[in-house]
């Protein structure tokens, strides 16, 4: 149910990452296509986002699969701002008990670790069987099960499937709100956004042509930080506005997104834009739309972990020219799927907190 006097109801939360996982499993699926624009995520190339506009001064046939393979992947950014908002509204309420280091990161870690086991191995089963699978080796497997995989070297090879590189950032954003942000002064979440965004702006000015520190760096907390402290700041200092400001918040920010994508120093900044245009649409979305949104945000957990595993599968039929079909087909049945997967999670035991 919608709220125009809270920040973000529990529903619109879910709602939020409906939205959210939708983009990410069109992105996954549509990036994969060889003739897609592709996305400026860990690196930046200039060539891409005049790619982008181009596409949308001449749309073809495939325009939905360009934009979802160039801007679908800030679905995460939607994600990360999503637990800052969440982290402060159930552990700082003045009714909240205080929670250790260790334990806390102990029951996130074991979460994370519940969904993201039962996805593995199926995508692992389904990744041996089908062409093209991945040769893993043992460190590997125990970096991507212990969530330290995105410190270790080539991050773009190692972690498989790709998509899974998403829980060892969370670890580590987890420990560091603990450690740092965990009722203290919002000045500390201001310093670490600042300090990791002029960590990534030094590193365009660095000697790496091929962006490969820059790579390396955004697999990890300092390319999520700015988001994931937005949702702690807004958790703490937010406010509701009325319909018609998030209808200009809304346009202002899709405007500002693609601007923005343009040049490197102001993608550094999009994430801000992605939020604050996602807060507004959540806000602006009929009640249909937005009950179907807050059902795939109850299932975004397993949806996650298993639309690597429909991708495999379909991605062929995309490829021998059947566009719309493969995709059509890969939609349907990681819904699916996710809510089979889902009804099997819920059976697992809870870690404890």
């Amino acid at each position: 149910m919608k709220d125009s006097n809270k920040l973000l109801s529990l529903a619109e939360s879910q709602s939020l990452r409906g939205i959210a996982i939708l983009a990410i499993m069109l992105h996954n699926y549509c990036h994969w296509l060889g003739f897609a624009v592709k996305e400026n995520e860990f690196t930046f190339d200039a060539s891409r986002p005049q790619q982008i506009l181009g596409q949308m001064m001449a749309p073809d046939a495939n325009i939905f699969v360009h934009l979802m393979s160039f801007f679908g992947h800030y679905g995460v950014p939607v994600f990360l701002f999503i637990s800052g908002f969440g982290l402060v509204c159930k552990y700082e309420k003045p009714s909240a008990a205080g929670i250790g280091i260790l334990p806390f990161t102990r029951y996130h870690y074991l979460k994370l670790f519940k969904m993201m086991f039962v996805g593995f191995v199926a995508f692992t089963i389904i990744d041996y069987i089908t062409p093209g699978r991945h040769y893993y080796e043992a460190i590997d497997i125990v970096a991507l099960m212990g969530m330290f995989i995105n410190i270790l070297p080539n991050p773009d090879r190692i972690i498989w499937p790709g998509p899974y590189w998403f829980f060892g950032l969370m670890i580590q954003l987890y420990v560091i709100w603990r450690l740092v942000l965990y009722r203290r002064p919002s000045r500390n979440v201001i310093i670490l956004v600042v300090l990791c965004w002029l960590l990534q702006a030094f590193l365009t000015s660095s000697n790496d042509p091929g962006g490969v520190v820059l790579n390396r760096v955004r697999y990890n907390f300092i390319g999520g930080m700015l988001p994931f402290g937005l949702g702690v700041l807004y958790a703490r200092h937010g406010k509701a506005f009325g319909r018609h400001a998030y209808i200009a918040m809304l346009l202002l920010s899709v405007l500002l997104v693609v601007v923005a994508s343009l040049t490197f120093q102001s993608w550094l900044w999009v994430p801000l834009f992605i939020v604050t245009g996602s807060v507004a649409l959540i806000k602006l979305l009929p009640q249909r739309i937005s009950g179907v949104c807050m059902w795939l945000g109850a299932i975004s957990s397993a949806m996650f972990v298993t639309h690597p595993i429909l991708r495999k599968i379909f991605i062929p039929l995309s490829r021998h020219g059947e566009v719309y079909a493969g995709l059509l087909l890969y939609v349907m049945a990681s819904v699916c799927v996710a809510w089979l997967f889902a009804q099997l999670m819920r059976r697992l035991p809870e870690p404890r907190q």
